[in-house]
This record gives structure tokens, C-alpha cells and sequence, in this order.
């Protein structure tokens, strides 16, 4: 039997550039898989099911959302998006680590489901450098940025929900620490005893 995988959650506030070391780390091949989200939004032109994203009717997704089949979900522009409980599960029993990149509220309903979960929170250098970088965005308005960095000082305070922190003042050196941090984990003493209690009681089977 192998060991079953990690399920690895990595978020933090809006700006802090979740999405730009998630790419990073996934760029030169990794030994685990990007969970692959669900949503209630139209197929668009050269996305695929199953690749791209699980595209669900609005119905489909609220039903899943009552059977407790996601393990997070929100709602943006009238359309739901989520990560389906039963792809992560199914991954981690097939011994694969599952990435899964998220915001804060997210990765708290994931807590509450898989606790057993690696959550790793990437940090701002400071309250400061998180609002420049919002900011060299150009994309949104004054009043939309105080309302991120306001929100951004609530997120940080629940740092507490977290295993590790990683700062991200440089990316790849947050790449090197998060991909430190799974294979530490992967070293625990609970998770290699139960791999060596697993093959002795295998070997006591055999002997009976």
C-alpha cells in the first residue's frame, strides 16, 4: 500500500502573489498534482473538462454545494467556483500530493474538512509592500485598494490557521522554502512510522 499524499494549501491575502509562485513551482515538473477547480460558468473557447476546470450547471453546483461534496467554494459575478472534494481525496488515496491554491476563507472551510492538511501561508515583506504592490497593479481604484488592504490585516490575523509561513520578498526563494516545507512534511515521524507499521504488519500476514 502506498502513502497516502498531502494535500498541500497554499494562500494569503489578495496581492501577496499567490498565483505567481504557484506557477513557479510548478513550472520545471513537480512530483504532485494542481487541483483542478469546479465551476458553474460557461466552457469557454478551448478550455477542457477535466483539464481546465469541472463545468457544472448552476443546479449541479448548488446540489454539490447541499452534499457536502466541495470541500471550498465561493461566488464571483453571479457564477460559483470550488474545489470538488472527491478529485482531491481520490488523489491523495492514490498516494499523489494535491496542490491547491486558494484564498484565506477558502483554505479556512478546507481546515474544518481535511485538517490533516499541509497550510502554508504566504506572506507580505510588510502591510506596506503588499499595498505597492496592489497598487503597480494599475488596475483598480484607490477606495478598491483600501478595501483590499483592510481585508488584507484581517487575513494576516489568522495567520494562526496556518503550519508555516513563507514570505514572499523574492520568489524563487519562496518556491525553495514551500517545496522544503513538503518534503519535511513528507519526513515526519508519523508519517514514516505509519509507512514501516503497514510492512511489518504485511509481513506478519505472510507468516501466519
Amino acid at each position: 500500500m502506498s502513502e497516502k499524499g498531502l494535500l498541500i494549501v497554499l494562500s494569503g491575502p489578495s496581492g501577496v502573489g499567490k498565483g505567481t509562485v504557484r506557477k513557479a513551482i510548478f513550472k520545471n515538473g513537480v512530483d504532485f498534482e494542481y487541483s483542478i477547480s469546479m465551476t458553474s460558468r460557461n466552457k469557454r473557447s478551448g478550455e477542457i473538462e477535466g483539464v481546465d476546470y469541472f463545468f457544472k450547471t448552476r443546479e449541479e453546483f448548488e446540489e454539490l454545494i447541499e452534499q457536502g461534496e466541495l470541500l471550498e467554494y465561493a461566488k464571483y459575478v453571479d457564477n460559483y467556483y470550488g474545489t470538488p472534494v472527491r478529485h482531491v481525496r481520490d488523489t491523495m488515496d492514490r498516494g499523489k500530493d494535491i496542490f491547491l491554491e486558494i484564498e484565506v476563507q477558502g483554505a479556512e472551510q478546507v481546515k474544518n474538512k481535511i485538517p490533516e492538511a499541509l497550510f502554508i501561508f504566504l506572506a507580505p515583506p510588510s502591510i506596506l509592500d503588499l499595498e505597492c504592490r496592489l497598487k503597480g497593479r494599475g488596475t483598480e481604484s484607490d477606495e478598491v485598494i483600501k478595501e483590499r488592504i483592510a481585508k488584507a490585516r484581517k487575513e494576516i490575523q489568522m495567520m494562526y490557521l496556518y503550519d508555516y509561513v513563507v514570505e514572499n520578498n523574492e520568489v524563487d526563494l519562496a518556491v525553495e522554502r514551500i517545496k522544503a516545507i513538503i518534503q519535511s512534511e513528507h519526513l515526519k515521524r508519523e508519517r514514516v512510522e505509519m509507512k514501516y507499521r503497514r510492512a511489518l504488519l504485511e509481513l506478519e500476514e505472510e507468516e501466519i
